[in-house]
């Protein structure tokens, strides 16, 4: 199934301050994260975040956040934030079915928040460059279980380009423009 930008959520969990110092790939996690976090405002994807108890982890990363709007912010006790009976109420209210997952720490709240979602049957995409652990296999090996109960592993280019469904339209060009061919001048070619 196609993601479509009018039935998706962009669910970032836990990318916060205190945590990030010790997750393996935590800068490129962000960058990947906050990438897809600009290109979903252009297209007026909704984008949400949660943060477990930021008393003691602080508050969503800075560089997540830079020049963004103000995302909706969940704050949690439990792992998954689909235990949070109002989280799943506001995203029952929004009528998106396709949820693009992705944060820290993988194979903890972003696993559980993903089986929490598949249960309640969302279709569940686990960003796989944006979803990072202190130690990467974790993240590998929670990815593949995500995956093996229903969940699909994607690119943030792929979601972009799956948002954005066809290149004759101004949304395109806007978003090309902004993101994806700056983003297309940094990578590396070899042929």
């Amino acid at each position: 199934m196609r993601l479509e930008r009018d039935k998706s959520v962009l669910l970032m969990v836990d990318f916060q301050a205190g945590l990030l110092p010790v997750i393996d790939g935590g800068d490129e996690a962000i960058a990947e994260a906050h990438w897809l976090y600009g290109v979903a405002e252009a297209l007026e994807v909704p984008v949400w975040l949660t943060e477990q108890m930021p008393e003691k982890l602080g508050g969503t990363a800075a560089a997540l956040l830079a020049d963004r709007t103000a995302p909706t912010i969940w704050q949690k006790q439990h792992f998954a934030v689909t235990e949070d009976a109002a989280f799943r109420e506001a995203l029952r209210a929004t009528g998106r079915q396709q949820v693009v997952l992705c944060g820290t720490e993988a194979h903890i709240c972003v696993l559980q928040t993903a089986l929490g979602l598949l249960a309640d049957g969302y279709a569940v995409y686990w960003l796989s460059e944006a979803t990072a652990s202190r130690r990467a296999g974790e993240a590998a090996l929670a990815r593949e279980r995500a995956c093996a109960l229903g969940a699909q592993a994607v690119s943030a280019d792929m979601v972009a380009y799956e948002w954005l469904h066809r290149c004759d339209t101004t949304s395109f060009g806007d978003v090309h423009r902004q993101f994806l061919k700056p983003r297309a001048a940094k990578a590396v070619r070899f042929f």
